[in-house]
């Protein structure tokens, strides 16, 4: 039996690969309705489907596949709150799309945007909110859904955003993270004074650039969560890897692959490398003082486990049916966030067996 404690204690849900798994999903488009249009690769016209077939095995341990009846079990009169940016929306569905394999939860909740909602799942007395705040600090935007700007990000980096910190203590569990809205042209508020900005030409401005608010956002978003006495359990997720190859979201890249890469096949982005690298940094400092204080703070680290998936992203399926017209047409490609169902998908199986092993 001591021997059964010191696998599961040394056991890396994180480090593994992608093996063939014929089975397949546990649901398709057609079984779940709320599957986000942009995210929707099946019913947008994706051809091939080969990337629907393959599940994430760590290589030390056994991972168990998601089971959504168990899951709702542990969390009969519980609420979870997944926060942060369009990453954490695209993760919700597909959390929801697997639960709803046992029950249809009904939403209960949209703010006016409808960028936050809460969704009920009535036998199990359960909720799971999705709660919009890119930033995790108060943030003035000023952008179209398709991420076109009209004027610099308004960042205040010392003022947690409370559409997230009001909620905070009526929840047993979340995942927080933020990421890739840092790396937009910003102008940077510390005590309600203008202190330096991140792209600000002409604006007389000291250029303090992403990486001093992302850990200065960080360090006061983990230490209010260290010192917080909460007695749930909280998750932080790193930021997630893109695939775009010969440009960016702007300006003509693509991810045309269609099969997993081996480990070391494919290089992380500079970019995401260094959002990573605080994230971890100010995870490490908060992690020792969540434990003094009884903070049950764990990280979600799945780096790896989606860098090997470039086949994993709706790329010009974003779009309904984009080359119906024209199989040459030049559209937007989307190599960012993830066909659901896809890789996604087993970010679920980790997170419940964490949830399981308390």
């Amino acid at each position: 039996m001591v021997g059964l404690d010191v696998v599961i204690e040394k056991c890396d849900l994180f480090t593994g690969d992608w093996v063939p798994n014929p089975s397949g999903p546990t649901y398709t488009n057609e079984s779940c309705p709320l599957i986000e249009g942009h995210q929707n690769c099946m019913r947008n016209g994706r051809p091939d489907s080969g990337y629907l077939h393959w599940k994430w095995k760590p290589r030390d341990c056994q991972l168990p596949r998601f089971n959504a009846e168990r899951f709702l079990e542990l969390t009969r009169n519980k609420a979870w709150a997944l926060i942060g940016d369009s990453i954490s929306r695209n993760h919700v569905q597909s959390l929801l799309c697997m639960l709803a394999t046992v029950e249809r939860p009904v939403e209960v909740y949209h703010d006016e945007q409808y960028k936050s909602k809460r969704w009920h799942f009535a036998s199990y007395n359960f909720t799971v909110s999705n709660i919009w705040s890119p930033f995790l600090v108060k943030a003035a935007v000023f952008e179209d859904n398709d991420g076109v700007s009209t004027a610099e990000v308004q960042l205040h980096l010392d003022k947690l955003d409370k559409t997230w910190t009001d909620l905070y203590p009526s929840l047993d569990y979340m995942i927080i993270s933020t990421g890739k809205w840092f790396l937009k042209a910003a102008i940077y508020h510390e005590n309600d004074t203008e202190v330096g900005c991140h792209i600000c030409p002409g604006k007389n401005l000291t250029e303090l650039g992403f990486v001093y608010a992302y850990n200065k956002t960080l360090h006061y978003v983990m230490d209010f969560i260290a010192n917080s006495k909460h007695k749930g359990l909280i998750f932080f997720r790193t930021s997630t890897p893109d695939h775009f190859e010969n440009g960016e979201w702007h300006n003509g890249g693509s991810c045309p692959k269609t099969t997993p890469a081996k480990e070391g096949e494919v290089e992380i982005k500079d970019l995401s490398r260094i959002l990573r690298n605080v994230e971890l940094e100010e995870f490490e400092k908060a992690a020792a003082k969540a434990a003094d204080n009884g903070v049950n703070l764990k990280l979600l680290d799945f780096t790896n486990l989606l860098l090997m998936r470039p086949d994993g992203h709706p790329g010009p399926y974003r779009q309904f049916q984009p080359f119906a017209e024209n199989q040459t047409a030049v559209v937007q490609n989307d190599c960012l966030h993830w066909c659901l169902p896809g890789p996604m998908d087993f970010w679920n199986d980790v997170i419940m067996e964490m949830v399981v092993r308390g």
